[in-house]
């Protein structure tokens, strides 16, 4: 299974707890802190609930 690169680039200051939970959920803590996931369903509908909080890139296996 192909695997994603996240890579969180804004602050969660001022926003629903919904999307900072989301963000921990993902393992992201630090602005520029990067994670590799599976690339799944349940990956994908975290990130499109803070995608404008996060750059994502694929990952060459």
């Amino acid at each position: 299974m192909s695997k994603l690169k996240i890579t969180r680039t804004r602050s969660s200051i001022s926003r629903i707890d919904a999307q900072n939970e989301t963000l921990k959920h993902l393992g992201l803590r630090k602005i520029s802190q990067s994670v590799v996931r599976e690339d799944t369903p349940v990956v994908r509908g975290m990130i499109k609930r803070v995608e404008h909080m996060v750059k994502v890139e694929p990952v060459q296996d």
